[in-house]
Order: structure tokens, then C-alpha cells, then sequence
């Protein structure tokens, strides 16, 4: 075993060196003076080059050439198909395009935030569109004649094409249409008003972390103004932002991020820096962290526990009782920003997106056009115009820092989890009474066992088959979002 052995003492170092390039992007987004983008970029790009270096080292072909792997165990097995398919890709791309890709994407992901405050897409087109040819040089080279698009997409979720995301997202789009026009016929709930301090939010956001069970003795919650989490195994960071009129935006990005760091750190420690050690992808990753914020952190009961909580750190703050609240926290509004929509209307943004950005990959979409394609879309789905640049093209970071075929994989973990979530309302029947009480040990519990424990173990359909007895469909979150709406809004 003694090349398996030496293979995997490389892959260790590689895995750490990752962590620390993930640990300068964890700075650049909570820490790092404004002023040291540029030279942020050199460092990044330099550890790119590394990484790339011993991602593509000759050794590994020989390694894996001399291993005999019918003798390993499964999570060998598992190593070695990680292992075999990182080394398949990294080798399709030239170095010098890796390292000017962490170059360029440290230092657009800047530009970018300064054209957001200034709501100029104009004057970051000249750098995503730099970034987008990089990008498409990249997913040639990795398609080898190949879609495009479908390899970019690999990057994230392994195994799973366009054609197969399109198929499911037109059988989303419709139904989340036509239950989001019944909503908006009928009554509404009151809104939250007032407001909250600060302090005191991030007070309360740290207990809520903890209540999901993050383990703050391997983490830290921070604020930025786009949350996020960051890191695996021994060193998990999130982050979270607040808005003293709007505490539900702090509390249900925490939340979300916290289902994401519980997943990394929830994976066997016996798999710590291997290619085991991490998520297995992104839409199974986005599954733990939408069952925690809205099937779990929605739900009537954790809000009515939630609700007493606000109270202790607020007072009165003007809602009456533990029923109005749900409806309150669960409240349809028109609003132009993804990561602070409802679940009813989060997919139709994240769909417009993945539209929007197969269309750029494949030059059906100029990026000169892609504001206007933008407000477009948004204006036909949702019934009114976009008001802003910040409020539309710009608003999130993904394409300025090279993510491109990260957006669907937001709407594919709600699939996830909606299947999830059918098989934990089964195996859990006690579970609103647990919630109730603020407890979410079983729900998170069986989460860990049935998922999170398992990292890169299996793959990613194949986690949620086997958590949830049924292959991935769309179908369940259709029911879930249809029963609760209906319900809330007596349509």
C-alpha cells in the first residue's frame, strides 16, 4: 500500500494548502484593507500556481497506475475516484490559465464591489467580460469538444448536465409561477416593523448558530456584506450582515450558513484533509443549508420558540403572538434581491440566472447586453422593473470571482432538501414538539447521520437517494411550497 500511502501524504499537503488559499478568501471578504487588492491577487495567484503544480504532478498517474485498488476499503475506493477526477481536470488546464484566473477573479471580485456602490455595470463589463473569456477558455479546455457549460457545471455538481437541470427547473418554473400570482391575489401578512439593535441581533444570531449546533470552538461568525461560509474540518467561519429594520436578515443568513458549516463540520473526522473531508457538492451542501434555514427555521414551530427569543432580547416589538410571527417570518414580498427572498420566490431568481448565464457562456448573450437582458427577465417574471444596478446585475459576487455554473446548484439543493425533508418528517415523527422547544438536536442529528458524516463518501445524487429512499425529484418541494402557501394564504 505504500503508493496509496505516498498519494495520499501528497494529497494531505495539497488539501492544507487549499484551506490556506480559502482562509486569504475568508480575509479579502471580512478583514483585508481595501487598498491591498492588487497585491492580494499576486498571492493568490501564486498559491493558485502551486496548487495547480501539485494537482497535475506527474506522480499521481503513477501512483494511481501501482495502487491496487480492489484491496482498499470503500473510503479508499472513494479517495481514489476524487483524487483521479481532480487530476483529470487540473491537467486539461494550462497553469498559466489557472494562475491568470485567481488573479484576475481576486481583483474583479474588488471592481465589482465598487461598481455595486456606484450601481455602474458599465464600468465592470470590460472586467467580467475578461472574466467570462477566461472562464470559457477553461471550460474548452476541460470539455475537450464537449458542452461547455456542462463542464463548468462539473466544477460543482459533479454528475449532472444542463439538459438534466433544465428539465427540472421547467417543471419549477410554472407551478412557482402560478401558486406566487395566487399569493399575491390573496391577503398578505402584516410586516415586521420597527427597529433593532444591533448588538443585540448579533447577540441572538450567535445563540441561533449554536441552538443549530455550530461548533464555535471551530468557528467564528463575523459580519460582510454578502454571507458566507468558509473553510472545513477544524476551522469553519461564517459570516452574516445586519440591518437594524430587518433582523430576519441576520438571523436567516446565520442560520443558512450555519447549515452549510455544519455540514463540513459534521464530516468523519477520519476523512480530515482528503478528498472525503468536504462537501460533496455544492447542491448537496445548499441542501443542509436551506432545510436548516426554512423547512426547520421557518417552520410554526421553531418560529414560535424564535418568537419568545425576540421578545427576551427586544421586548415588545409590536407582534402580538407566536401565530403572527410565523406568518410574519413567512411573508411573500416583491423584492429584488435573491439571498434576502422568500422561499416561495427564490428559485424564479436563481432560474433567471442559470438562463442568463448558459446564454453568456454559449455568445447567445453579449455581456454589453447582459443588464438589460437582466432587467428584462426580472420585469417578465416578477411584474415589475428593476430600480438599480445594485438592485439587479450587480448584486451578487459569483460571476465577478469566476462562478459560472454555481447559480443553479442554489435551486438543485432545494430540491435536495425538500426531498430531505419528506424522509425527516417520516423518521422523526416527534418533531415539531422538539422544535418547539428551541431543540433542534434530532432534526440536525439525523441530517448529520444521513448526510453530513458522509462528505465526499458518495456521490451526490447518491447521498440523497440514500438519506431519502427516493431518487432526486422536484416533486416534493413542489408539495412542501404548495401546502404551506395554500395554508398560509388560504388559497
Amino acid at each position: 500500500m505504500t503508493a496509496y500511502d505516498d498519494l495520499m501524504a501528497h494529497q494531505r499537503e495539497t488539501q492544507a494548502l487549499a484551506q490556506v488559499m480559502g482562509r486569504l478568501g475568508w480575509d479579502q471578504e471580512t478583514m483585508m484593507p481595501r487598498g491591498a487588492a492588487p497585491q492580494r491577487g499576486e498571492e493568490m495567484a501564486a498559491l493558485e500556481s502551486v496548487l495547480h503544480a501539485r494537482r497535475t504532478d506527474p506522480r499521481i498517474a503513477d501512483w494511481l497506475g501501482a495502487i491496487n485498488e480492489p484491496k482498499l476499503d470503500e473510503a479508499g475506493r472513494a479517495n481514489l475516484r476524487h483524487i483521479r477526477r481532480s487530476f483529470d481536470r487540473a491537467s486539461k488546464v494550462p497553469a498559466a490559465l489557472a494562475a491568470r484566473i485567481a488573479r484576475v477573479t481576486s481583483e474583479a471580485q474588488g471592481i465589482w464591489a465598487e461598481a455595486r456602490a456606484n450601481d455602474d455595470f458599465k464600468s465592470f463589463v470590460p472586467t467580467l467580460s475578461e472574466v467570462l473569456s477566461l472562464k470559457r477558455e477553461e471550460g474548452q479546455a476541460l470539455a475537450m469538444g464537449g458542452d461547455v457549460y456542462d463542464a463548468m457545471l462539473d466544477d460543482y455538481e459533479p454528475g449532472t448536465t444542463g439538459a438534466e437541470l433544465e428539465a427540472m427547473f421547467g417543471a419549477l418554473r410554472p407551478e412557482l409561477s402560478t401558486l406566487r400570482a395566487a399569493v399575491r391575489e390573496a391577503e398578505a401578512p402584516p410586516r415586521l416593523t420597527g427597529t433593532f439593535d444591533e448588538n443585540a441581533q448579533m447577540k441572538l444570531t450567535r445563540q441561533l448558530a449554536r441552538s443549530f449546533g455550530y461548533d464555535m470552538s471551530h468557528g467564528r461568525v463575523d459580519k460582510a456584506v454578502h454571507p458566507f461560509s468558509s473553510g472545513s474540518g477544524l476551522d469553519v467561519r461564517i459570516t452574516t450582515r445586519t440591518n437594524e429594520t430587518d433582523p430576519f436578515n441576520c438571523f436567516y443568513s446565520t442560520i443558512h450558513e450555519v447549515g452549510h458549516a455544519a455540514y463540513e463540520q459534521g464530516i468523519d473526522r477520519n476523512y480530515l484533509l482528503t478528498p472525503l473531508g468536504q462537501g460533496v457538492s455544492m447542491g448537496v451542501h445548499e441542501s443542509q443549508s436551506r432545510i436548516y434555514e426554512n423547512q426547520i427555521g421557518r417552520s410554526r414551530a421553531f418560529t414560535g420558540w424564535l418568537f419568545g427569543q425576540m421578545k427576551d432580547a427586544f421586548g415588545d416589538f409590536g407582534v402580538s403572538d407566536a401565530e403572527t410571527f410565523y406568518r410574519i417570518v413567512n411573508r411573500v414580498s416583491d423584492g429584488f434581491i435573491r439571498t434576502e427572498a422568500d422561499e416561495l420566490q427564490y428559485n424564479l431568481h436563481v432560474l433567471m440566472r442559470f438562463d442568463l448565464e448558459r446564454a453568456l457562456v454559449a455568445h447567445d448573450l453579449q455581456v454589453n447586453d447582459l443588464e438589460a437582458a437582466w432587467n428584462d427577465r426580472f420585469e417578465a417574471d416578477f411584474g415589475y422593473p428593476v430600480d438599480k444596478a445594485s438592485n439587479g446585475v450587480l448584486q451578487d459576487v459569483h460571476w465577478s470571482v469566476g462562478l459560472i455554473g454555481y447559480f443553479p446548484t442554489y435551486s438543485l439543493g432545494n430540491v435536495y432538501a425538500g426531498c430531505l425533508h419528506d424522509a425527516l418528517r417520516r423518521d422523526v415523527p416527534e418533531l415539531d414538539a422538539q422544535l418547539a422547544q428551541g431543540d433542534t438536536t434530532a432534526a440536525t442529528g439525523w441530517l448529520n447521520q444521513n448526510v453530513q458524516k458522509h462528505g465526499g463518501l458518495y456521490e451526490p445524487k447518491e447521498v440523497i437517494e440514500k438519506a431519502s429512499g427516493q431518487p432526486p425529484s422536484e416533486s416534493p418541494l413542489l408539495s412542501y411550497l404548495k401546502g404551506k402557501f395554500s395554508e398560509l394564504y388560504a388559497i
